[in-house]
């Protein structure tokens, strides 16, 4: 198990008459290797959340253990923390500051202690990973499209080799088609090196297209820990805190409650035309 929540609690502004209460006892697992969507409206506690993980954030009660340790010991090492379990921040290339791409994603590494040929290798990886052209390596990290910079600050997270990769609304701000190619290499990623990785969204289509398994989190509270199909099952109930399903549940819940014959717990495109289509097959 590479991260469990124990009752965590934290609070902004502690011993203040302006104290929040972010998160509310949070009890979470996270093994190895799985694609997890977090998801919630804002101020649900999302983003908070996944801070814990690498260390940014202190809870003000509860532990967290990384590959069984507890990351609250007092000789526990942060920093090694951090390079193994990498967050990349809504709108990451504000991470981005070096002369060119290149030299700002050997930064983690270099900052990790690594000689400069490990380094340099590393960033090759990472870039290549992520599907950054060649071309771009050596430009400015200014010059690039919003969706390069995203990809540019996410390599800068993997050439440290982190074991776990949080995301948080990695595609905030890009259009469809940016976002689209974001998330399938992110998703290419984790099929093709088993990494366990974390996405923070507020798109429903997004979490229910890629991810193994969805929390929702509702007033800094875990309200639902369940696959997709499980959890948009509850529609109703995520549109009563400001949520909602994917759209082609609405499609298919409607069309059920014509006399179709679909599978109303279908949550992705995909999925919503196999049964449409397996439906208009058994009507002929």
């Amino acid at each position: 198990m590479s991260i469990i929540l124990d009752h965590i609690n934290y609070i902004y502004g502690g011993d203040t008459p302006l104290a929040v209460k972010a998160l509310d006892d949070v009890c979470l697992q996270i093994p190895d290797g799985q694609f997890v969507g977090i998801i919630g409206h804002t101020g649900s506690g999302k983003s908070t959340l996944v801070q814990h993980m690498n260390g940014l954030l202190k809870a003000s009660s509860g532990h967290i253990y990384f590959n069984g340790e507890d990351i609250y010991d007092k000789d526990y090492d942060l920093k090694r923390l951090r390079s193994k379990v990498g967050l990349v921040f809504q709108y990451p290339e504000h991470q981005l500051f070096e002369i060119d791409v290149f030299t700002d994603v050997c930064f983690g590494p270099k900052n990790l202690g690594l000689d400069k040929k490990e380094s340099e290798l590393r960033a090759f990886d990472a870039l290549r990973k992520v599907g950054l052209p060649a071309d771009l390596y050596y430009q400015s990290p200014f010059e690039l499209s919003g969706g390069q910079k995203r990809r540019a600050a996410i390599a800068g997270v993997l050439a440290m080799k982190p074991q776990v990769l949080i995301l948080d609304e990695p595609t905030a701000g890009l259009d469809p088609k940016g976002r689209d190619e974001i998330l399938d290499q992110i998703k290419t990623l984790q099929t093709e090196t088993g990494m366990t990785i974390l996405l923070v969204s507020h798109s429903m289509e997004d979490v229910a297209e890629y991810v193994d398994r969805i929390v929702v989190m509702n007033r800094g509270r875990v309200m639902y820990d369940d696959v997709p199909r499980a959890v948009f099952s509850h529609y109703k109930e995520l549109e009563a805190v400001g949520l909602a399903a994917p759209q082609v549940a609405y499609i298919l819940h409607a069309l059920r409650d014509k006399g179709f014959d679909v599978d109303a717990a279908a949550t992705t495109i995909g999925e919503a035309a196999d049964t449409i289509q397996k439906a208009l097959d058994r009507a002929r």
